[in-house]
């Protein structure tokens, strides 16, 4: 064989096993999550399985439901923005970013079930989570969480979903929840013209938790007025705030999830002090 021709097959064949050795590397580095993405974003609760809740309006809400072993507490959670996760009956979601969208995960290892509700047929939330017929979904969510078993209930809203937190503990009889957690409340007017005093905070029986990230730069969401929020709660047997600070920015607005206002980058820290305060409603 010519030299010339020699030294050409030695290249291509050492790079053919350049590349067929690169290959596997390639694929491994695809199943990892894309940079800046949080690890629980990707990654399902325990034992998840989509429920459709019946109401007593007619039709039904769709939910995600995530149970680890023996749970301690259900937690219902609303998400903030529109309230709409594209949940599909296959489990699938199209939106997956907000903070107790993308925690379930991390709820289910400290042995809380969760229950995230979509909104009814992908309708758009804004303007409505302060209404009475809103209050008569979240208690049909209530029944419904009741009858799966008999662990306690808190309700938990971050964001505009805070409001509807709000409205559903506010039109509960007493003894129904353990607690209510809102977190980055909605409490200055904006384009959904509701905000958590929309609502009579005097009414809800249950001990609160308000947590505010002194980070927090959603103009909606101010962390100074946790403390108005707090002294407008003069029903609650028991009212404390939770100041915490830190996150990372990601999100194109201060009011997005991939930000401080959505704990992006700490929701480990937030959550350990959160199911903290939740322990103690539950001894």
């Amino acid at each position: 064989m010519p030299v010339k021709l020699m030294w050409k097959y030695l290249y291509n064949a050492a790079a053919i096993l350049f590349f067929s050795a690169l290959a596997p590397i390639a694929v491994h580095a695809q199943s990892h999550p894309a940079p800046g993405i949080p690890i629980s974003s990707i990654n399902s609760g325990m034992n998840e399985r989509v429920v459709n809740i019946p109401l007593r309006d007619g039709g039904s809400v769709r939910a995600l439901l995530c149970t680890p072993a023996h749970p301690r507490a259900t937690l219902i959670m609303f998400p903030g923005g529109s309230g709409d996760i594209g949940l599909e009956q296959n489990g699938s979601i199209r939106h997956g970013n907000n903070f107790v969208v993308r925690t379930r995960g991390l709820w289910n290892q400290r042995h809380y079930a969760v229950l995230i509700p979509d909104t009814i047929n992908h309708v758009n939330l804004r303007g409505h989570r302060s209404s009475a017929s809103y209050a008569r979904v979240i208690d049909d969510i209530l029944t419904f969480v009741h009858k799966e078993g008999t662990a306690p209930v808190f309700l938990f809203g971050t964001s505009q979903g805070a409001i509807a937190a709000v409205n559903g503990a506010a039109h509960t009889p007493p003894g129904t929840l353990s607690g209510v957690v809102v977190s980055e409340a909605v409490s200055v007017m904006g384009g959904s013209k509701e905000t958590v005093f929309s609502l009579p905070l005097q009414d809800i029986p249950a001990p609160v938790l308000i947590v505010a990230n002194q980070t927090d730069r959603c103009n909606v969401a101010p962390p100074h007025n946790a403390d108005r929020i707090a002294a407008s709660m003069t029903g609650s047997p028991d009212v404390q705030i939770l100041r915490v600070t830190g996150g990372l920015t990601q999100s194109k607005k201060t009011c997005g999830s991939l930000s401080p206002h959505g704990y992006f980058g700490i929701e480990d820290d937030v959550i350990t002090k959160i199911s903290a305060w939740m322990e103690t409603k539950l001894k």
